[in-house]
């Protein structure tokens, strides 16, 4: 029998990547249990179901990706990233602290989420960069793609953990206790940051300092049709379709009439398919062209038959579906981006993959919001639905275009295939 940890789990050999591996988990669990936290402090204490509140501190908190995005990027090709990520990590406890100290005093207001919400995604758009391409630090280049996945797999499964786990809390002490727990979990990612072997990290030669090199990015990912349709993709499902903590808590509340475990519980439930979504792609030595294409379509067939089905349970398997759909579309677009971009340039394109994932947010989530709100979660599901298909057929536009795709009966049976072009080059070292 082969090895697990020689296949799926291989980037675990390595003494940095298990460190930080372990920290991450940790924090992740901390991270998922204050956003159920927030979003159910919003949608059952400070209004009354208003889904458009949930929307717009979701947009506060992801509109920093986009506003940040040229600081953003510069800083994690040109600073130390191990050292940013020490400030980043420790201005988000503190943050959370300070909204855990204000609930329990009952002190909270609409206004103090908002706010936190704002400060929280000004420190998140300089870490997530960061901590992206810190990967590539921990691992070396032949391990990045199942480095990029086991990370997606941590991230998953805390979001499995921390929501059934805020859920039972926010129940039994209230959402304050939960925002203190969380800023407590960043010990766990600080400490792994100073237990890393500093002369074992795989650094490479940091971005010269040039003029004009913050636009640089953007004229490096507008030459390459590939980065482009990876990122529209993106752009249709992260504005449209990344809106689970509307969907589930609206859908929750309005629908089915749920109590905060059992919000939680559908949250776990959907984290559940994206484990299995993130294990499936670190099992792949490469990510496929055809990984993209399916999650995308599934994603959208997902939320179709989430909108309508009729009881809780039901809605919960559905949502197992999303959560594998959703891993896979956007696990491959990151590592796509990730072993087709030059190192040198990594920072600012993931900055801007990660603008356009999170950063599209203060677009779609109000939207969303508010059709949630006027004509009901199901429709809200319908324009996820809608986002995924859509990005499905950006892809074949692609495909076609650039890689000569080609479709044909054969024995009954519809093929396709691809011609000889290929405009996906690998990263040099």
């Amino acid at each position: 029998m082969s090895d697990p940890v020689k296949g799926t789990f291989r980037s675990l050999r390595g003494f940095n990547y298990r460190m930080w591996a372990g920290g991450a988990l940790v924090s992740n669990v901390g991270t998922w249990m204050q956003r159920i936290a927030q979003d159910w402090l919003v949608l059952t204490q400070l209004t009354r179901h208003n889904a458009t509140a949930v929307g717009v501190v979701m947009a506060l908190q992801f509109g920093p990706q986009v506003l940040l995005l040229p600081l953003t990027g510069f800083a994690a090709d040109h600073l130390d990233r191990r050292k940013l990520l020490f400030a980043t990590q420790a201005a988000m406890g503190v943050l959370a602290l300070g909204l855990g100290i204000l609930t329990i005093a009952g002190s909270v207001q609409l206004w103090h989420v908002y706010g936190f919400a704002f400060l929280l995604g000004c420190v998140a758009a300089f870490d997530a960069p960061a901590r992206q391409t810190f990967v590539s630090d921990l691992v070396v280049e032949a391990d990045l793609s199942n480095a990029v996945a086991l990370n997606s797999t941590s991230f998953n499964a805390a979001r499995m953990i921390g929501p059934a786990i805020a859920g039972v809390l926010i129940a039994g002490v209230g959402s304050g206790w939960v925002f203190l727990i969380n800023a407590a979990s960043f010990a766990a990612v600080l400490c792994s940051l100073s237990l890393l072997r500093v002369h074992e990290l795989h650094r490479t030669d940091r971005a010269l300092r040039t003029r004009g090199s913050l636009a640089e990015g953007f004229r490096y990912v507008w030459k390459r049709p590939d980065l482009k349709t990876l990122l529209l993709m993106l752009f249709l499902i992260g504005t449209f379709g990344l809106n689970f903590p509307i969907f589930i808590s609206t859908m929750s509340v309005s629908v089915f009439h749920a109590g905060a475990k059992q919000y939680g519980l559908l949250t776990s439930l959907m984290a559940l398919g994206s484990v299995t979504g993130a294990l499936l792609a670190a099992r792949r030595e490469k990510p496929q062209i055809a990984n993209l294409m399916a999650g995308a379509a599934l994603f959208g067939l997902g939320c179709a038959l989430a909108a309508i089905m009729p009881n809780y349970w039901l809605f919960g398997m559905a949502l197992v579906l999303i959560g594998v759909s959703a891993q896979t579309f956007t696990t491959t677009v990151n590592s796509r981006v990730q072993l087709s971009t030059e190192p040198a340039m990594r920072g600012r394109v993931l900055a801007i993959l990660l603008a356009i994932a999170l950063g599209g947010t203060p677009i779609g989530a109000p939207i969303v919001g508010w059709v949630a709100d006027i004509y009901g979660p199901r429709w809200a599901l319908a324009i996820g639905a809608a986002a995924g298909l859509a990005a499905a057929m950006v892809g074949i536009y692609y495909l076609v275009k650039y890689r000569d795709l080609r479709v044909r009966f054969d024995a009954g049976r519809l093929r396709f295939t691809l011609g000889a072009r290929q405009t996906l080059p690998q990263a040099t070292p």
